[in-house]
């Protein structure tokens, strides 16, 4: 006789009676329903995050530069609505007026950096003038600016719904404030 692979050597088994056929296993079966169930959840929750999270673009209209032959009278303003901001790389120096400015400086925190001074400012507008509305922010970016710091003054703007400011280039008068203004402080 051959030998059996993986059989039975013939011999009985200890607590089993010998000769007893033996009903084949069935396998378990896997329900897939929740798994399914799962899968559609996690598919849903990432579409639904990712459409959410769209990026979001402020929109800031530049008008065209002017030239030479233009000759385009800039428009008249009240000194006493107008704040400039010179903003520096996670600094901003700000001045109020344009005779004699004196300058400040600042930084973006929340409770008592820009936000607040443009808040303060608004409200002696607000007082002088009887409008909110009234004021007037000039920004000015530093060569030393990074781009976040452009994006947080904007977003400064739009958390406090200024309505009213420009994108002006820095002159070097403004230049040499900010650089006596910082020696002045050391």
């Amino acid at each position: 006789m051959a030998a059996e692979v993986g059989g039975d050597s013939g011999a009985p088994k200890k607590g089993k009676k010998a000769g007893k056929a033996r009903k084949p296993k069935k396998r378990p079966r896997i329900d897939m329903t929740p798994m399914v169930d799962l899968g559609f959840l996690l598919l849903t929750f990432f579409v639904l995050t990712t459409t959410m999270s769209t990026p979001n673009t402020m929109p800031v209209v530049v008008p065209p530069k002017i030239t030479e032959k233009d000759e385009v009278e800039p428009p008249k303003i009240a000194e006493g609505k107008v704040i400039t901001l010179l903003v520096g790389r996670g600094k901003v120096y700000y001045y109020t007026g344009i005779e004699n400015p004196e300058m400040h400086s600042t930084d973006f925190s929340p409770k008592t950096g820009i936000r607040k001074v443009l808040l303060d400012r608004r409200r002696e507008v607000k007082e002088r003038y009887g409008k909110e509305d009234e004021m007037i922010v000039i920004i000015k970016m530093l060569e030393e600016a990074f781009y976040k710091d452009f994006v947080d003054i904007l977003d400064e703007m739009a958390i406090i719904q200024q309505k009213k400011y420009a994108l002006v280039d820095i002159t070097p008068e403004e230049k040499e404030l900010v650089e006596e203004y910082r020696n002045k402080m050391k």
